[in-house]
Order: structure tokens, then sequence, then C-alpha cells
């Protein structure tokens, strides 16, 4: 047995044949202060996402990602009767959900019986960042982000109001909603398949009927029962970007 370097390790080498087995013996106090050597060396700093990277000297540095977009609420269309799966799919990849319920009273083939259904069906809500919008995207049930040219922002203001809306446990159901400016159909009465603009005018609900070649408008007195928005095909209304609405 011979001695290679310090004491603390011993090398101890065999010869048979043409096989040459070492070992190493690293001494007991060794081990240790090797480990709290290790111990005392700083951490990496995690950055956002848990991300860090080292510099020149060996020194962790934090990376910052300074193009990631901050979490806002989102409307994610859903495939029929996948809002309360989705929401769960959502819980579960750790987004935050918003799925409001309204208790209903449905028909089943032998009887009746109350069920809480989606507030507004096809919709669910989600909190996230568009650095994320892949990992919702291929949720099973989630169909699109909803937005015009892209996945839209709702403003805070307005899930707040929803939020409170969810968790009052108040009885509640879906509006048909109408806006100024909204395209619109009339589906009763004389006037049932006629579409327009839909406006208040005087604190009355109007829908204006326009001739676009001859620059004239005619504007007529409806229930707001009696119409309904004009929607695309993912079921989102329409609205009617003319600036001005003149009656004649």
């Amino acid at each position: 047995m011979k001695n290679y370097g310090e004491k603390r390790d011993i090398q101890t080498m065999w010869d048979f044949g043409k096989t040459v087995i070492t070992c190493t013996f690293v001494s007991k106090k060794h081990a240790q202060s090797k480990w709290e050597r290790i111990r005392q060396r700083p951490s990496p700093t995690m950055g956002p996402r848990g991300r860090s990277s080292i510099d020149q000297k060996g020194n962790p540095q934090s990376v910052m990602l300074h193009n990631c977009p901050a979490a806002s609420w989102y409307a994610l269309q859903t495939r029929s009767r996948h809002e309360k799966l989705v929401r769960d799919r959502l819980t579960g990849r750790g987004f935050e959900p918003l799925l409001p319920l309204s208790r209903r009273l449905s028909q089943w083939s032998d009887r009746k019986t109350w069920i809480d259904a989606p507030l507004f069906s096809g919709f669910c809500f989600a909190r996230f960042s568009l650095h994320d919008q892949l990992a919702v995207l291929t949720l099973p049930g989630v169909i699109r982000i909803v937005g015009c040219n892209g996945p839209e922002a709702i403003p805070d203001e307005e899930m707040i109001s929803l939020q409170k809306l969810a968790v009052s446990r108040l009885d509640c159901e879906p509006h048909q909603y109408c806006e100024e400016g909204m395209l619109v159909e009339v589906i009763e009465g004389p006037l049932a398949g006629v579409r327009g603009t839909f406006l208040r005018k005087a604190g009355r609900d109007c829908v204006v009927v326009r001739v676009r070649l001859i620059q004239q408008s005619a504007s007529v007195q409806v229930a707001r029962s009696n119409i309904r928005p004009v929607c695309n095909s993912n079921n989102i209304p329409l609205a009617d970007h003319t600036q001005s609405l003149s009656a004649r």
C-alpha cells in the first residue's frame, strides 16, 4: 500500500495480470469539510419563472424576463357542455379560473330537477399571462381565447363585479346583451327578420335601418325583448362601426 498526495487520501493499487484496480479512501474529516464548503456556497438567485444564470466569475445572476406580460383575465370559448371540465383543468394546471353558475330548473326525461349550470354557456374565464397561452389553448375543451385580432384582456372592474356576483350565491340568470352600435335582429312582431343598429333615443330602445348608398336611415321603436344581437360564427355579437347615425 502506498500513499499518494495528502495523508487523508489513501490510494491502493492491486495488479492482477493486466488489470489494475485503484481504490481511493477519503477520511471522514475530509468528507465533512468538503460538504461544509459546498453548503456555504451562495445558492443561485431565482428570477421570474425560476430561471438563473452564472457570470464569468461563477457568481449566480438572476435572469429578468422583461418581455413576459403580466397576468390578466381572459375569456375562453369552450366546447358545448365543457365549461366545468375546462375550469377543473385550469385549476389542475395552476391557473385561476372563474365560472359563474346559475341555478336552473332542468327538464329530464322523467322529471324536473335543479342544476347549477354555467351562467354564460360556452364560456369560462381564466387569469394568466399570454406567455402561458399555449398551455391554456391545449387544455381539453378549450376552443380559443376570445378576441378580435388575438386574445383580448377583460377589464379588471368587470371581472371584480363578476367575481362578487359569483360568490354572492344570489339568484342570477343570463340576460341578453345589447349596447348602442350593436347589430341586432328583430325576432318577434311585424318587423321580425329586420336587421339594424341598436340605439337608445330619448330613453327608448330603437332599431335604426339604413340605406348606405343614399346615406339615409330610419329608426323604429322596439321592445328589447323582441331583438337579439347578430353574432358571427364564433357566437360573438357583431358591432356596427358606422361613426354617425342620423334618424330621418
